[in-house]
């Protein structure tokens, strides 16, 4: 794997639960390598306090989270973004900005865990189940060979997302 910095950006609606839960995971995991960030095309304005519970939970500090627009990382100044990762299906289908850079893009989806009704211990489930696919989907990606970023890497990158219950 390549010592260059790969710019991770995962996008989701609200930017409030899956998004900033993969954010703070390759944050963790990415040993230095990448620069994840996560946005929205509709932010909710502050991270749901299960997905930040989760990481926490985890050992994963994500005191400084914050609910972002996709925007921010869309125009001058925005920092490089190589991978952009969508993680629901409504961000996945929505017009997404155009990437400076033309990243690759793939879609993983995963149920949304802040649409969970019942208890605090059933949504506590919920994040858990997507802390899990997440940190499954994303140990996968970074087996992969950053410095060739041809079809066969975007292939594998799309195949990521198809990943189940099963292969967590």
């Amino acid at each position: 794997m390549s010592q260059e910095k790969v710019g991770v950006l995962v996008l989701c609606t609200g930017n409030s639960a899956r998004s900033v839960i993969a954010e703070y995971l390759f944050r963790s995991m990415g040993n230095g390598i990448i620069d994840s960030y996560s946005a929205g095309s509709q932010p909710t304005g502050k991270p749901n306090p299960f997905a930040i519970e989760v990481l926490a939970k985890n050992g994963i500090d994500a005191s400084d989270a914050r609910s972002k627009s996709w925007d921010e990382f869309s125009g001058e100044g925005a920092p490089d973004i190589d991978i952009v990762i969508t993680v629901c299906d409504s961000a996945a289908s929505e017009s997404c900005p155009i990437w400076p850079g033309a990243p690759i893009k793939a879609h993983w989806g995963v149920a949304d865990p802040a649409a969970v009704e019942g208890s605090d211990e059933d949504k506590r489930a919920a994040f858990a189940k997507t802390y899990e696919q997440m940190q499954a989907r994303i140990a996968a990606l970074l087996k992969l060979d950053f410095a060739v970023r041809d079809e066969r890497f975007s292939a594998a990158l799309r195949e990521i997302g198809k990943m189940d219950d099963a292969n967590v």
